[in-house]
């Protein structure tokens, strides 16, 4: 497997509780408010970039919180082709 590396923009802001909560959930993820813009920047092992992708959505979903968009980096979208 190889480790994907991906930004997910969440809303709305989690509580400290839904924050605890998520960190119960995944340990592959930091949570962080850039510009209050809520994001979880995630480094999860994966055979494939969009299960991993799936698989941190349904984990976040799971919490009540809204996956607004996903942000790959460049090199990123390069390895995929």
């Amino acid at each position: 497997m190889k480790v994907q590396k991906f930004t997910l923009i969440i809303a709305p802001d989690p509580t400290e509780e839904e924050a605890d909560k998520l960190y119960g959930i995944i340990d592959d993820g930091t949570l962080a408010t850039i510009a209050d813009i809520p994001q979880i920047h995630f480094h999860r092992e994966a055979t494939t970039m969009d299960s991993a992708i799936q698989s941190a959505i349904a984990d976040v979903k799971s919490l009540g919180l809204d996956v607004l968009r996903v942000e790959i980096e460049p090199e990123a979208i390069a390895s995929l082709a």
